[in-house]
């Protein structure tokens, strides 16, 4: 009865919670607050804000209620500037940007709330955190959706690293990965990476751009490219995930020997040099994600202090090295720009540190983005920013108009003042149209105060009378134009539309062909293999099918006419035979119901080329079966040998091999002296040595063990008498050469006999019972 009346009142509180929070979401209608009706534009929406802004905003409005209005004023144009959102309330009747994802969560969370009042157990008895507040607590605040994607973390990419993850309901895999995850997040998100979370269940047009199909995954995003983490879920990897997703050049590693020429390339980059010494061998993370997001403004070095010979650069601009310490430099080589030094320094620090010194002192205008930033449009008349533009003539070494022109600026500085110089030959247009026409700057220097007026070009200027020298008096026309300047800025009388300026660092037009057809050719690749590989799989499927078929079919045909040709073939080998002088009378047609016509045995000829892989690198377990023949029983000796070893084929572990006694006697005869109780060797002085007959000897090698099994076959009686009667004609015709130059060769029978008890001797190799004669270290194949 009890637990009756416990589940009764959650009920009442479930119904009183979705009340007020009903009427909480009626309270506050956007539409209502910035009185416009729910088709309204976004331009009579626009209009209606700042409207209600500048009635409403605190600092002109003192009355009680002026800053909660002007927060709903705030929040109701936030909601209804924004597509999404706006298209959630009109749903949801919220104003939250999650609207559709909650509501969900809220129906499930109750089916599963009433799940358990009928059953009348706690959550706690599966010990997993399903509850939406606890789960999702964590990841709420990275939700992403599809729009939030492409249009914030893409282009934010190319700043700074995202590491995304993909998860969904009911993944248990994604709770056990939970805690690293937020370890990690709380680390990396404080280091300046992006974080974002994505449900699968919610967000599929987002999860399948991303190519991710399976839960969890975890990606990182950087200059618009995917990747995905591969490794187990630990802190440590998913640090060196993100830090390998970095370009390796951002950071340089500058020692005494470098550190003159990393500071002089100000000149040739155009960009302020910063350079951090610290204590660690290798460079930190935080700092390697500082160099990414500033990558086209400054360049970075590192310095480690543990390394010899850092006491002259650290001793040079007296650098405390018991503390981080980073120094920026600009023009001038030989003393800091600014300096910041610091444990355990923040990423807000390093980055307020690096805004402010991310120009220099005069810098050369190179192209028109940099122009935009520097010399902004005027917005208002507190917001005026004038150049001051140096107009001079390229040179390899520093000039004097522009020593001159730096020192002023350094002494001049001014947040509403920007110093620029432009080389006058590289940007003729900007040139010629701030310059008078008369001949008097011709090949001089010359410095114009203007001030942009819209993004079109227009700007107004004055340009000084007199070249710029450098000289005390042009510092002192220049001070005295800045200063009435301030007090009348009708000063800049003339008027004019600068061209546009040229990218001076751009690549040429080749490399950037190249880098765009390298981009596209990997997006493609990314395309069709990353993003959309499920789809491309029947397609793939199909296509490698297609192939398999043409190429079996292909294969079976290529057999098929090899096999009729053996078939139809032996009578011509038998007129060839007859005419080389070797007799085959009965042998064709007695064993050729023996050849096997439906498979084959592959013999390779063992030769300097195939020895290493074949017997010096053999696997273990394996054994390579070589026949010894000569180039004049080669043809019979591998029929006789393919047909006795046929029936062994079907071993995986056998290899069969020929080997041309012609070409390697010595080979053989260094194996066969580990053998001589089987095969003695003779005296190299008797006068037969030379005559010694190995063919048909089959050696068993095994190269990982270094032994080997022979087989020596043993003359028959047909064997002899043919080579008694051979040698009694030869002595009776021939009494003078019968040794060497027989008229009467063996017969192609007395040849295949030798190797006629090899199938004997393969069975008892495949049992273990032949001996085994080791050698030391295989010989070279010479």
């Amino acid at each position: 009865m009890e637990v009756k009346k416990l589940s009764i009142s959650w009920q009442f509180l479930l119904v009183l919670v979705l009340i007020l929070h009903i009427l909480s979401a009626l309270d506050f209608d956007p539409y209502r607050v910035l009185g416009v009706s729910r088709t309204a534009s976004q331009a009579d929406i626009k209009k209606a804000y700042k409207k209600l802004a500048r009635e409403w905003h605190p600092d002109k409005n003192k009355a009680p209620g002026a800053e909660d209005k002007f927060i709903q004023i705030s929040k109701a144009y936030e909601i209804l500037s924004n597509e999404e959102k706006r298209s959630n309330y009109d749903h949801y009747g919220d104003a939250g940007e999650k609207q559709g994802y909650q509501k969900q969560q809220q129906q499930r969370e109750y089916r599963f709330r009433h799940f358990h009042e009928n059953f009348y157990f706690d959550e706690s008895f599966f010990h997993f955190p399903f509850n939406s507040e606890r789960r999702d607590s964590i990841d709420e605040k990275y939700l992403l959706h599809f729009s939030h994607y492409v249009n914030e973390v893409v282009p934010d990419s190319f700043k700074k690293p995202y590491l995304i993850k993909i998860t969904s309901d009911w993944c248990f895999s994604c709770i056990h990965i939970e805690p690293v995850w937020k370890e990690v997040v709380q680390e990396l998100e404080g280091l300046g990476v992006g974080i974002g979370v994505v449900h699968a269940g919610y967000e599929r047009r987002l999860a399948h751009h991303l190519g991710a199909h399976s839960t969890p995954s975890i990606l990182g995003i950087i200059n618009g490219k995917i990747s995905f983490f591969h490794n187990a879920v630990v802190r440590e990897n998913l640090r060196q995930f993100v830090e390998s997703l970095l370009p390796g050049n951002l950071v340089e590693k500058v020692t005494n020997k470098n550190y003159v020429r990393f500071l002089s390339g100000w000149q040739q980059e155009n960009k302020p040099h910063v350079l951090l010494f610290d204590q660690m061998p290798v460079v930190p993370l935080l700092y390697k994600l500082t160099a990414f997001a500033y990558k086209d403004y400054v360049s970075f070095g590192y310095v480690y202090v543990g390394l010899r010979g850092a006491e002259e650069m650290t001793r040079q601009y007296n650098v405390n090295v018991y503390a981080p310490t980073i120094l920026v430099f600009k023009e001038h080589t030989n003393k800091p720009a600014d300096a910041i030094q610091a444990r355990g320094l923040k990423k807000q620090v390093i980055d307020d540190f690096i805004t402010q010194n991310k120009y220099l002192l005069a810098t050369r205008l190179t192209s028109q983005k940099l122009f935009q930033e520097l010399c902004p449009v005027k917005r208002s008349h507190r917001q005026r920013k004038y150049c001051v533009v140096l107009l001079t003539a390229e040179a390899s070494k520093l000039s004097r108009p522009f020593e001159a022109f730096l020192s002023f600026a350094l002494a001049n500085t001014q947040d509403t003042v920007r110093f620029v110089h432009v080389y006058s030959n590289r940007q003729q247009e900007f040139a010629n149209t701030l310059l008078p026409d008369s001949d008097t700057f011709k090949g001089k220097s010359a410095v114009a105060i203007l001030e942009r007026r819209n993004t079109a070009g227009r700007v107004v200027y004055k340009t000084l009378e007199d070249p710029w020298t450098g000289s005390e008096s042009d510092k002192f026309i220049l001070l005295g134009c800045l200063d009435q300047l301030r007090k009348d800025p009708a000063l800049l009388s003339s008027e004019a539309v600068l061209p546009d300026l040229t990218d001076e660092l751009a690549p040429i037009f080749l490399l950037r062909w190249l880098y765009s057809a390298s981009d596209y050719i990997s997006d493609c690749w990314d395309s069709i293999f990353h993003n959309n590989w499920r789809e491309m799989m029947p397609l793939l499927s199909l296509v490698f099918s297609a192939l398999f078929i043409l190429f079996g079919t292909v294969i079976v045909q290529a057999f098929s006419d090899s096999n009729d040709e053996r078939e139809s073939n032996p009578p011509d080998k038998e007129e060839a035979h007859e005419k080389a002088g070797k007799t085959e009378p009965s042998f064709s047609k007695e064993n050729s119901s023996k050849i096997p016509k439906k498979g084959f045995v592959e013999v390779t000829e063992l030769t300097d080329v195939t020895y290493t892989s074949n017997l010096v690198r053999l696997r273990p377990g394996h054994m390579n079966v070589v026949l010894i023949l000569s180039n004049s029983t080669k043809t019979s000796l591998l029929q006789k040998f393919a047909l006795e070893v046929y029936t062994f084929t079907g071993s995986s572990c056998l290899h069969f091999s020929f080997l041309s006694l012609d070409k390697h006697r010595e080979w053989l005869e260094y194996l066969l002296e580990f053998a001589q109780d089987a095969a003695p060797i003779p005296n190299q002085y008797d006068k037969h040595f030379m005559e010694r007959d190995y063919t048909g000897y089959v050696l068993a090698l095994n190269g990982h063990k270094k032994y080997f099994c022979l087989f020596k076959p043993q003359k028959t009686v047909e064997e002899e008498e043919a080579m008694g009667s051979c040698t009694d004609l030869d002595s009776s015709l021939h009494p003078g050469e019968s040794r060497g130059k027989s008229s009467c060769g063996l017969g192609s029978r007395p040849i295949k006999g030798k190797l006629s008890k090899l199938s004997l001797w393969m069975e008892r190799l495949l049992e273990g019972s032949l001996q085994r004669f080791y050698i030391p270290s295989w010989p070279e194949l010479d």
